[in-house]
């Protein structure tokens, strides 16, 4: 597992290099590197540069997919497992949850802001609901919309990948965590591809938000911070904030907003897709997610009521971790004991040529 990173790295290495042999549009792998689809812009118009949608989108994905992998194998390698190590986490297993959360942590401390700044430049700021049937269908964004949607659905579907491979050990919440991603990754293709693009920023920010603060306070616990009480607080004011009022308030437009605001019909010449159908589906895989999302707030809550009154703040998520230690201590002591056998076998023998 030290050199996972090499075959995306030397993926990504391959495209780029291509790329580089006639680097302009009419490249092959062009599509995998930069956004497709720019509109036409009048002349003195000084807004910023709008893209369509289209099936290039999937090679940007599909590539992206590919350099996240090797930036989440070649930082947790690399860069935080020394880390881990100068913390003074010792089991492989504690090391792999601190690494894991480490990089979640990085990633979200990006992309959370990033996330912000783009919904500050749209109608949508700061959870209005109504900005989001505004104007609908939303066909066209600007470059950093686009880009900021499209790195999220890589970073799921890699995450997805992550599952599927079994590149982290399975959490006793395996088959939760694989639903949210299921739906998650729903969500994010039928948003595309149907304009619900502004409601889709709106839940990537609620997840991206919470799981910073779930990944940081996790971090913390493994290194014993002595400020953990206090953030494990703010971690649990922001998931109950973000994952569940925000995501409940989106619901509740759903209910009313949705039909109100904007065109409500579905016309695919005209790609009207704000109608009944669309309306069930919404609200259905949101009910899904948020389902979900209260299973892990429920065990949130149990792990905040042991720590308020055993001190004690382990995830429920997580395997028995001892368990690998004593995994870890049987399998050394077994080598030792190989060794020592080998030892006084050799010293047995020799013992007994001197006799002859």
């Amino acid at each position: 597992m030290k050199h996972t990173w090499v075959n995306p790295l030397a993926i990504c290495l391959i495209v780029v290099a291509i790329y580089l042999t006639n680097p302009s549009k009419s490249n092959p792998v062009y599509p995998a590197l930069f956004l497709s689809y720019p509109l036409p812009q009048a002349p003195g118009d000084d807004k910023p540069l709008q893209y369509g949608k289209g099936k290039l989108d999937f090679a940007f994905v599909s590539f992206y997919t590919v350099f996240l992998s090797f930036t989440r194998e070649f930082l947790m390698q690399r860069l935080i497992r020394p880390l881990a190590i100068k913390a003074g986490i010792k089991s492989r297993a504690k090391q792999s949850r601190f690494m894991e959360q480490f990089y979640t942590a990085i990633y979200f401390s990006i992309f959370g802001p990033y996330g912000l700044w783009v919904m500050s430049r749209t109608p949508v700021w700061y959870f209005n609901t109504t900005g989001m049937y505004e104007g609908f269908p939303h066909k066209t964004h600007e470059a950093v919309f686009k880009a900021y949607y499209l790195l999220q659905a890589s970073y799921w579907a890699q995450q997805m990948i992550v599952l599927v491979l079994l590149l982290e050990k399975p959490r006793k919440d395996f088959q939760e965590l694989v639903a949210h991603h299921i739906i998650t990754l729903l969500l994010i293709g039928l948003s595309y591809r149907f304009h619900f693009t502004y409601m889709g920023l709106a839940i990537y920010i609620t997840m991206d938000v919470s799981d910073f603060f779930l990944a940081t306070s996790k971090v913390m616990n493994y290194v014993d911070s002595p400020i953990m009480g206090p953030y494990f607080c703010i971690f649990l004011f922001a998931w109950a904030y973000f994952r569940h009022y925000i995501n409940l308030k989106v619901m509740y437009s759903i209910t009313n907003e949705f039909m109100t605001v904007g065109p409500f019909e579905l016309n695919w010449e005209t790609q009207q897709y704000k109608c009944t159908l669309s309306q069930f589906i919404t609200f259905a895989l949101l009910a899904a997610l948020q389902a979900v999302n209260l299973f892990w707030f429920f065990l949130i809550l149990r792990i905040a009521y042991r720590f308020a009154v055993h001190r004690e703040a382990k995830d429920e998520r997580s395997d028995d971790e001892a368990s690998d230690e004593e995994v870890e201590v049987e399998v050394e002591m077994e080598k030792k004991g190989k060794k020592a056998s080998n030892a006084n076998g050799k010293a047995v023998a020799a013992e007994a040529k001197k006799a002859r």
